[in-house]
């Protein structure tokens, strides 16, 4: 089953060509030919606008978990001979300051429906039944549907396409080398339960669970996201390229904004168990 054919993902992309056509159209007499890739950058940057709001939030949840370091180093060190008491622990003081380690994840997955909708532009030759005008748009010559692996395997690869690829790619790799550390939620590591071994507080409350190995493969995406923009149709390595340089913008600018940056008071006192 065609994934576009769902009527949800559908909506979507019927949604994001009407205005990235839209926003094409009133380019044009000024950005010609280049109209509808400037056109793809606008969309992006109205996206992310909207999801400014998540941003603030993960960037306030970050700060808490700073705050609660201390708090969090002290229970698991009162409490590295009862692992599932130190989790119930954790829980219970992320539930106390309204924090969650899952914070990291909310800006990729809010990005995924965009992404398969301006992957959907560039690869579908009908949108609501009628002809998908984006087809036939170019960046530099290179057409806005087709990728640096397709076009190497058909042997059209040319001095234009390596350079507009090279640029993309280098572009997201630099951001993403000074974006890593930004964009790594601090996650503490909490050791498993023994198997075999369930404690008296097993039934009590959940497991608190290990998110440090799903952090650290978080803070690699951006990386990734170069690579993958080999993959994908030239339109979708603009909106990567996009998405990734607006996030360390916007990351520096509300880390100042909201005191990320400044040092928490140590907690002195010892936590309650």
């Amino acid at each position: 089953m065609n994934i576009y054919e769902f009527l949800p993902i559908r909506l979507l992309v019927e949604a994001a060509y009407t205005v990235v056509t839209g926003i094409s159209d009133i380019l044009e007499p000024l950005a010609g030919g280049f109209s509808a890739a400037l056109a793809v950058i606008v969309l992006t940057v109205l996206v992310r606008a909207v999801l400014i709001p998540v941003g603030v939030s993960q960037v306030r949840a970050g700060i808490t978990r700073k705050r609660l370091a201390p708090k969090i180093k002290e229970l698991q060190t009162k409490h590295k001979k009862h692992p599932e008491l130190m989790q119930q622990k954790l829980m219970e003081l992320y539930k106390e300051e309204n924090a969650s380690p899952f914070a990291g994840c909310l800006p990729v997955l809010a990005q995924t429906p965009v992404l398969m909708a301006v992957y959907g532009l560039f690869i579908n030759a009908t949108i609501g039944g009628h002809s998908n005008e984006l087809l036939g748009h170019t960046l530099f010559g290179l057409p806005l549907n087709t990728s640096f692996v397709r076009l190497l395997g058909g042997g059209d690869l040319t001095g234009t396409a390596i350079t507009v690829y090279l640029i993309l790619v280098v572009l997201i790799t630099v951001v993403a080398g000074f974006s890593r550390h930004l964009l790594t939620p601090a996650a503490p590591e909490t050791p498993a339960v023994p198997a075999g071994n369930p404690g008296k507080n097993s039934s009590d409350a959940p497991a608190m669970p290990d998110l440090s190995g799903v952090m650290n493969t978080l803070s690699f995406m951006p990386f990734l996201t170069a690579i993958f923009a080999l993959f994908v149709p030239l339109a979708a390595a603009l909106y990567l390229a996009t998405t990734t340089t607006w996030t360390l913008g916007e990351r520096l600018v509300l880390n100042k904004l909201l005191g990320a940056n400044d040092p928490q008071p140590e907690q002195s006192s010892a936590t309650r168990g």
